[in-house]
């Protein structure tokens, strides 16, 4: 993503997607789908970045909550099943919102709860 004019790696807070492009690893169940969704969604649009406590992580990627117009688009990948939650304390802010929105895709079986062992 360009940040003030500049490319960055932008990690999503509070989610993990299935992995696709991990050296070594096989491809994870629905990691595709999830990749392409999300490519889908964000490519060549303008997105806001909240950010909350800490702005990187260990490995110099620029932590966000990513929004397309009023859409939490992090919440989205979760409500559709293409990402699980995942937090790493400090950065807690829509913890709540993304634990109901997983248990709402794991219930309906979307995304990867209907597709994935």
């Amino acid at each position: 993503m360009l940040l003030g004019g500049r490319e960055v790696d932008v990690r999503f807070i509070g989610i993990d997607t299935p992995e696709s492009v991990a050296p070594d690893q096989p491809v994870e169940c629905f990691a595709e789908q999830a990749s392409g969704y999300t490519e889908s969604r964000i490519q060549g649009r303008t997105v806001r970045l909240e950010f909350d406590v800490e702005r990187r992580d260990r490995y110099g990627r620029t932590l966000a909550y990513v929004w397309i117009g009023d859409e939490l688009f992090n919440e989205t990948l979760l409500a559709e099943g293409y990402a699980v939650v995942t937090t790493f304390p400090p950065n807690v802010r829509y913890v709540d919102r993304f634990v109901a929105a997983q248990r709402s895709a794991r219930e309906g079986g979307r995304g990867l709860w209907g597709a994935c062992p």
